[in-house]
């Protein structure tokens, strides 16, 4: 017999520990694989609901319902009386009646002496009121503003002059400009500071009185 012959022989017969550890081995795995497979005993799923949590459901009360308010009741304000003021009465005063002359003088008799002013030896230290009179002149001395002389300003300053008993000036206002505040100054402040005026006159003496006096600034070419 020939040698291949020999070893075709000797491996057709496996050795018997090789097939030993083959079915060793088959047979560990089909362990593992079974024992991976089973099912689990009931313990294994208590122990597993013992360590959940439990849940816990607290019911929620709900509010308690209050009492409707009382009602309010509103009461109407009481209107506090009213008080009536007794006003003075009052006693009608002739107002005399002005008249002027050309010199200025004026006569202005009352009809009838006032009831509502004192008598007797307090009368005497009231002054009377200022009449309204048309004054004459005694001295109206005018000079042109600078400024209004070098800009050519013209115009009439209506003025409104109350005058003492001596023919001064003591009040003066602007009753309607002339449309430069330049003029209107100046010729205000020219009557108070250096006119002079013939007063008025009643029953023969000089008396207050309201006069309207007109300052006209020209130019004269």
């Amino acid at each position: 017999m020939s040698s291949a012959n020999l070893a075709l022989t000797h491996r057709a017969h496996p050795e018997p520990a090789r097939i030993a550890a083959l079915s060793a081995a088959i047979a560990l795995n089909l362990a593992v694989i079974m024992i991976a497979t089973r099912p689990v005993s009931p313990p294994h799923f208590t122990l597993i609901r013992q360590l959940e949590p439990a849940a816990h459901i607290r019911l929620i009360s709900p509010p308690p319902v209050l009492a409707p308010p009382p009602p309010v009741e509103l009461k109407p304000l009481v209107q506090p009386p009213a008080i009536t003021q007794a006003l003075p009465r009052t006693t009608p005063i002739d107002v005399p009646i002005v008249v002027s002359n050309p010199e200025g003088q004026i006569a202005a008799p009352p009809t009838s002496p006032p009831t509502s002013l004192p008598t007797g030896p307090a009368a005497a230290t009231v002054p009377p009121a200022p009449l309204e009179a048309s004054l004459a002149y005694l001295a109206d001395p005018l000079q042109y503003p600078a400024q209004a002389l070098r800009q050519r300003m013209h115009g009439t300053v209506l003025l409104r002059v109350l005058v003492d008993e001596t023919g001064k000036p003591l009040e003066v206002s602007v009753t309607r400009g002339s449309g430069r505040a330049v003029l209107d100054r100046s010729a205000r402040e020219q009557v108070l500071a250096s006119w002079r005026f013939r007063p008025a006159m009643v029953n023969g003496h000089a008396v207050r009185a309201w006069a309207t006096v007109p300052v006209t600034f020209a130019m004269r070419d």
